[in-house]
């Protein structure tokens, strides 16, 4: 028969040996392709993207931001249908709206609080890619 000391034990060296179950920890990246780069970095940079690499005249293009990056990739099968969107955390989602206005962007409804506790607005880039931009109502 065990004692306790003996079965804390060898459920410790047992827990010690035992695989741990991997965990998601981060969104990385996402790349969204791209009929037109040139066209494409255009309107990445009038909101502010930083780029990271690559430009108008590359295959494939990076914005890095916070800790993620947002990577465009030529390919022919873009324009896309409706496949989702990219929902991105900006600091000022009004000042972002407006800016986009400046630059001639043309997003798809007015800057307005969601029952779910952001505020945010959508705005859909050359290729189809629906991205919104938000930030949590305090």
């Amino acid at each position: 028969m065990n004692s306790p000391a003996t079965s804390v034990a060898g459920t410790t060296a047992a827990a010690a040996t035992a695989p741990t179950e991997p965990q998601i920890e981060s969104l990385s990246a996402i790349t969204l392709a791209t009929r037109d780069m040139p066209r494409a970095v255009l309107f990445y940079e009038a909101l502010g993207f930083p780029m990271k690499f690559g430009g108008p005249q590359e295959a494939f293009t990076s914005f890095a931001f916070g800790g993620s990056y947002l990577n465009l990739i030529v390919d022919a099968r873009a324009p896309v249908n409706w496949w989702g969107r990219v929902i991105i955390h900006v600091s000022n989602v009004d000042a972002l709206y407006r800016k986009a206005l400046a630059a001639g962007l043309k997003p798809s409804l007015e800057p307005s609080d969601a029952p779910w506790g952001e505020r945010y607005f959508h705005i859909t880039d050359p290729d189809g890619h629906e991205l919104s931009f938000a930030r949590p109502l305090r």
